[in-house]
């Protein structure tokens, strides 16, 4: 028996408000990666503050799920961090909020779509995120986020490539 490559479904999803300085990390970095060749079952999406409306696209079933976004995890500005949800449980109770939707937010309104059924919930789950040197209002990216961004796409297409590799089939 012999193997090929099996089309899986991603989602990579651009999450941030752009009117909130680095919080439009995720946004920027999802608008560089659309521009990029991709492996084929791979979808790219600026969800903006729409997280609502992410959580009800994850229902539509996908493998592997990338999230782009600001993340204070307490390094320098701009340090690109990758964060598998594999390790991180759910918080059962988050505060849902349509315009600020954080990426365990996400999660947990998925569940709760689900009425908590595991067939919906995406096999892998990363978080590529990017420390923010400010959320104030105004428009743009800080340098060391905006410098970021390359490090970041490179890093999402490592993650591609991984479940890429781990996704082969048996043909007869």
């Amino acid at each position: 028996m012999s193997a090929r490559q099996a089309p899986r479904r991603t989602l990579v999803a651009g999450l941030g408000n752009i009117f909130l300085g680095d919080d439009g990390f995720g946004v920027g970095a999802a608008a560089l990666l659309a521009r990029c060749e991709l492996p084929p079952g791979v979808e790219v999406v600026d969800i903006g503050v729409r997280g609502v409306h992410l959580a009800y696209q994850l229902l539509d079933g996908y493998d592997t799920v990338v999230l782009l976004d600001a993340t204070a995890q307490g390094g320098a500005p701009g340090t690109v961090y990758l964060i598998d949800h594999a390790e991180t449980a759910v918080p059962e109770t988050v505060l849902i909020d349509g315009h600020r939707m954080t990426p365990d937010a996400v999660l947990a309104l998925l569940v709760t779509l689900s009425d908590g059924t595991d067939g919906t919930r995406p096999g892998r789950i990363v978080v590529v995120g990017c420390e923010p040197a400010s959320l104030e209002e105004g428009i743009g990216l800080s340098d060391p986020v905006a410098d970021a961004l390359d490090e970041a796409v490179a890093v999402v297409l490592r993650v591609l490539a991984e479940d890429a590799a781990t996704a082969t089939v048996p043909v007869n």
